[in-house]
C-alpha cells in the first residue's frame, strides 16, 4: 500500500472513532508516560519533559499519542532530557486552538516559538509522519532554530504520492471531500472495529491495537482539517534551499507486500532536490518503523545522534 493511501486510511478510521470518545471516561491525562516528568500545556501541543541531559524533542503523527516514543524515551532518558511533544486534538489531548481553523502550520508555528522560548533552538528534532512533515516545515522556514532533523516516514508533499503532476490546488477538492467526510461522520466505532485497518501501519499486533485507540479518542475535527492541510501543503519548492542536516527513516514496507526495492526508488526520489537529506531504509518495517523494528531504529537513532 502506497504512503498516501495508507495515511488516508489512518486518518478516515481515527475521525471515525472519534465519534465515540465523549462516551467512554477518559483520566486526567491518558498520555503521560512517565510520573516523574514535567508536563507543559499550550494551546496547540503539549509537552512531556524528562530526563537529563541535552536537549532532544520529538513529535508523534497524524492522531498519534507521544507514546509513539515511549521505548525510545524509556532507552534514552538517563543520557538526554527529551520533549515528547503531542498536538492538541490527538489521542484524547483536549483541542484547545486546535479546535478551529488550519492545524498544521499553525501547530508548527507554536512549536517554533517555544523552541526559541524555552531555549532549546537550534534544536535537535525527531518527527515521525505528520510529525515529520512538520519538521521539514520547519527546516524551510525557520531554519536557524534547528540543528538537525530526523524524520521517520515523512513526504514533502502528501497529496502527490500518487500524481507527480499534482499541485496543492488540484488535489484541495479531494482533500476537501476527505475532511467533510470526516467532520460528518456519526455511529459507533471502536478501536476493536478499528484494528483489522491498523495492519496497514504497523506489523506488530500489539502496535495495531494500541494505534487504534488513540484513534478512538481523537478529535475528529482536528484529525480532518490536519489531514486536509497535509494533503494541501506542499514543501517540494523548498526542498532545494534546505540548509538543515536531515536524515529521513523509511520502511520498505515489505510486510505490506511491497516489491523489493520499490520504496528505496521512491522515497530517496522524493528528496533527490534536498542536498542535505539522507535516506536510510529499514528491511521488514512499515509505517512506525520504530515500533516494527525498535532494534534497528534505536542503532539509527544513535548514528543520527553522533554525528556533529
Amino acid at each position: 500500500m502506497l504512503p498516501i493511501l495508507r495515511r488516508a486510511l489512518l486518518a478516515g478510521a481515527f475521525a471515525l472513532a472519534a465519534a465515540t470518545a465523549a462516551a467512554a471516561p477518559a483520566p486526567a491525562d491518558p498520555n503521560r508516560l512517565f510520573a516523574d516528568s514535567k508536563i507543559v500545556v499550550r494551546d496547540r501541543f503539549s509537552d512531556e519533559i524528562v530526563g537529563k541531559g541535552p536537549d532532544l524533542v520529538f513529535m508523534p503523527g497524524l492522531a498519534s499519542s507521544r507514546a509513539t516514543w515511549k521505548a525510545t524515551a524509556e532507552r534514552l532518558r538517563d543520557r538526554y532530557r527529551l520533549h515528547l511533544l503531542q498536538v492538541a486534538g490527538f489521542s484524547g489531548e483536549p483541542a484547545r486552538a486546535n479546535a478551529t481553523g488550519e492545524v498544521l502550520v499553525p501547530t508548527a508555528e507554536a512549536i517554533d516559538a517555544y523552541l526559541v522560548e524555552q531555549k532549546l533552538s537550534p534544536a535537535v528534532f525527531i518527527g515521525h509522519s505528520l510529525g515529520g512533515t512538520t519538521l521539514l516545515y520547519l527546516a524551510e522556514h525557520h531554519p536557524e532554530h534547528l540543528k538537525k532533523v530526523m524524520m521517520v516516514d515523512a513526504l514533502p508533499f502528501f497529496g502527490g504520492m500518487q500524481d507527480p503532476k499534482a499541485t496543492a490546488e488540484s488535489v484541495r477538492p479531494m482533500a476537501a471531500k476527505m475532511r467533510d467526510a470526516m467532520n460528518g461522520s456519526t455511529g459507533p466505532v471502536t478501536a476493536e472495529a478499528l484494528a483489522p485497518q491498523m495492519k496497514a501501519m504497523s506489523k506488530d499486533p500489539a502496535t495495531q491495537r494500541m494505534v487504534a485507540q488513540w484513534g478512538a479518542v481523537s478529535d475528529r475535527s482536528v484529525v480532518g482539517r490536519a489531514m486536509y492541510d497535509d494533503l494541501t501543503l506542499d514543501l517540494r519548492p523548498g526542498l532545494a534551499n534546505v540548509r538543515t542536516q536531515i536524515t529521513l527513516v523509511y520502511p520498505d514496507n515489505a510486510p505490506l507486500g511491497a516489491p523489493a526495492g520499490m520504496m528505496e526508488k521512491l522515497y530517496p526520489s522524493l528528496y533527490a532536490a534536498a542536498p542535505g537529506v539522507k535516506t536510510v531504509l529499514v528491511k521488514d518495517s512499515q509505517h512506525f518503523v520504530m515500533l516494527d523494528q525498535p532494534q534497528v531504529f534505536a542503532e539509527q537513532l544513535d548514528a543520527f545522534l553522533a554525528q556533529k
